[in-house]
């Protein structure tokens, strides 16, 4: 499973994937979420060094083991958020207080996105999208597919991509306006 890492947004802490669970655990130890059954396997074990603060072991639970679901460590519009996908579930992690986090709706997320001059990360699922703000979560489109969104493009202020429409059989063209969240074209 390949590790993506984006640090396009400032932000104020460091982190790695590490290839296996440290033999000796930190004093300071989040999982992701709280109460997930057999986390451990092949959970994504990132070790996070806030600035200014004790470094903590985050580990957080692989959703898919699969090419193509994005893992991964993501810069987030907070300069304290960083945002780790493992398998497709998607934490956004306050590292200034790393038991508050929140995991997205999306299992799996089938893309990630930063766009640094929206202020906004984009992820994309199955049938929609949603932008996670400075504040959190900015919007969520309606439903743009039956069954596979593709974001092709961000530019000027729209997302474009690509959708599979069941009625008709193939793919069509999408826009997204990235201030709003509503469907353009």
């Amino acid at each position: 499973m390949k590790t993506e890492i984006d640090l396009s947004f400032a932000h104020n802490w460091n982190a790695e994937a590490l290839p296996a669970r440290l033999a000796i655990l930190p004093r300071r130890h989040f999982v992701y979420p709280q109460a997930a059954e057999e986390v451990e396997r092949g959970a994504l074990e990132l070790l996070v060094r806030p600035e200014g603060a004790e470094a903590f072991l985050a580990t957080c639970a692989l959703g898919f083991r699969d090419v193509v679901v994005p893992s991964g460590i993501w810069a987030a519009p907070c300069p304290a958020a960083l945002c780790a996908v493992a398998g497709g579930y998607a934490y956004l992690i306050d590292t200034t207080a790393p038991e508050r986090f929140t995991m997205l709706a999306y299992r799996p997320v089938m893309g990630v996105r930063a766009v640094p001059e929206a202020g906004l990360l984009l992820f994309v699922g199955h049938h929609r999208m949603l932008a996670w703000g400075a504040q959190g979560l900015a919007w969520e489109t309606e439903k743009l597919s039956d069954e596979g969104v593709t974001l092709t493009a961000v530019e000027n202020g729209v997302a474009r991509g690509t959708r599979w429409e069941m009625r008709n059989d193939r793919e069509t063209p999408f826009a997204v306006e990235l201030r709003t969240g509503r469907q353009i074209g």
